[in-house]
């Protein structure tokens, strides 16, 4: 593989994302004369909110899977009538500042060995989310998957995790999780909060500016209720067993700071756990370009925009869940703005800006009430491993910040090896970060955004840099 191999096309705009904010910015900006390139990793568009069955599986109606999923089909249909250009299977590894323009490098092909690169005049970044994971004792163990790891087998695989399926960790996708469980099949004994629900009447004028978030609660509880599902408020599972499998979890009540209430331990049995404690913003792109980042109340990092979605680094614009965690129609109503202004529109619609403030105030309102407790660390043994690709325990990590000075997660990851497995911390990061003391979930930088073949490295005429802002 050489770079004669690689083409340099010239867009307008190159979308990194084709999830929802991705495609409403694709769209917009395309139906007001742009050429538009939108890449994603995915086969199909639709990020992870509107994963798909593949092809291969003849879903006759995958729609009854998705919330939203008229809004979908017009957003495709908007993407198609705009003849933006849709590259799917394409996984971005880079994007550097080149004579003016953007340089965005991808891999694609089948084992993602082949090269290709396109040139942008600006770059929109719509690269969603991540699951945030807080591990606990046999987190390790076949059968416990991430809360939205398993709506993904569902949706994508039209496979359940299990039989019987305990649902676990903070925010409001564990209700959509259970939800869609137990619709396909699935027997949910119990959905563990750790945070609990009461705390969103201290936001009631926010919840009432935003009516169709109550109303999809209530069809979620319907579900559950019609399915006999409790819910667990101020629980969470503090461990899991089993030998080949998970076979059981054990639960235990939580204080206002995550910590285990001792004697409030009790035993459920499960062939698989679905557990998740809210989403991060997946930020490794626009980090590595310089773009400024603000702490949410949750802890994560997001990137900080103006009110046309444009981030502190010029030529460079954001929407959806890298701006902070706010669901599927905020990240519409972001992609929209940000397409607009791309194009040249000085003004927008009110009625978008009403919207987004609405639905941006009860995000940050979501963040706040499903924060991570101080305490959850008290659920980890020693022998708990936090980084599962390096092996690296709680008690090692531990030992870093008391024993050797480690005073951040960059520093237990030398000592330790802690996060520089295959996801580059993707999974243990928050963990690590938060057993350093830090009240925040970090947001490292990395050159590379996603696995490359040495060989492509090596033959590139421009490597990428480690600094990538404008020059």
């Amino acid at each position: 593989m050489t770079n004669s191999a690689e083409t340099h096309e010239l867009y307008d705009l190159a979308v990194i994302g084709a999830g929802p904010a991705g495609l409403a910015g694709a769209a917009a900006a395309a139906e007001r004369g742009l050429r538009v390139a939108l890449l994603d990793s995915a086969p199909q568009p639709g990020g992870q909110f509107y994963r798909q069955p593949a092809a291969a599986f003849r879903a006759a109606r995958p729609q009854v899977l998705h919330h939203h999923w008229a809004e979908f089909r017009r957003l495709l249909t908007r993407v198609e009538n705009a003849e933006a250009d849709f590259l799917a299977d394409h996984h971005v590894w880079s994007v550097v500042r080149e004579s003016g323009a953007w340089i965005v490098r991808s891999l694609t092909g089948p084992d993602q060995r082949q090269a290709r690169s396109l040139t942008a005049r600006q770059i929109l970044f719509a690269t969603g989310a991540h699951e945030r994971q807080l591990p606990f004792p046999g987190w390790t163990l076949p059968g416990v998957v991430g809360a939205g790891g398993a709506q993904a087998m569902l949706k994508a695989g039209l496979v359940l995790p299990g039989r019987r399926v305990v649902v676990a960790g903070s925010g409001p996708l564990l209700l959509a999780v259970a939800s869609s469980l137990v619709k396909a099949g699935a027997r949910v004994p119990l959905v563990a909060e750790a945070a609990g629900y009461l705390g969103y009447a201290r936001g009631a004028r926010t919840l009432a500016a935003n009516p169709g978030k109550l109303v999809e609660g209530a069809q979620h509880g319907a579900v559950l209720l019609r399915h006999g599902v409790r819910l667990g408020p101020r629980t969470a599972v503090v461990a899991a067993h089993g030998t080949d499998r998970v076979e059981a979890v054990t639960l235990a009540r939580l204080d206002a700071t995550w910590r285990p209430l001792p004697g409030t331990e009790r035993r459920i049995a499960c062939d698989a756990v679905a557990v998740g404690h809210g989403l991060v913003p997946q930020l490794e792109l626009p980090l590595e370009l310089g773009c400024a980042t603000e702490r949410l109340p949750d802890g994560s990092a997001a990137l900080v925009v103006d009110a046309a979605q444009r981030t502190t680094v010029p030529g460079v614009w954001a929407a959806g869940e890298s701006t902070g965690i706010g669901g599927v129609q905020l990240a519409i109503v972001e992609g929209e703005l940000a397409g607009r202004a791309l194009a040249g529109e000085t003004t927008a619609p009110a009625s978008l800006l009403r919207r987004r403030t609405r639905l941006r105030a009860f995000a940050a309102l979501m963040a706040a009430r499903h924060a991570p407790g101080s305490g959850w660390p008290e659920w980890l043994e020693d022998a708990t491993e936090v980084c599962r690709c390096e092996e690296v325990t709680a008690g090692q990590v531990r030992e870093a910040v008391t024993e050797l000075g480690a005073a951040d997660q960059r520093t237990v990851k030398l000592l330790t090896r802690a996060g520089m497995g295959w996801c580059q911390a993707r999974m243990c990061g928050p963990a690590v970060a938060r057993l350093c003391g830090a009240a925040d979930d970090g947001a490292p930088t990395r050159p590379l955004s996603t696995p490359v073949p040495l060989g492509l490295l090596a033959e590139s005429t421009t490597a990428p840099s480690s600094q990538g802002a404008p020059r």
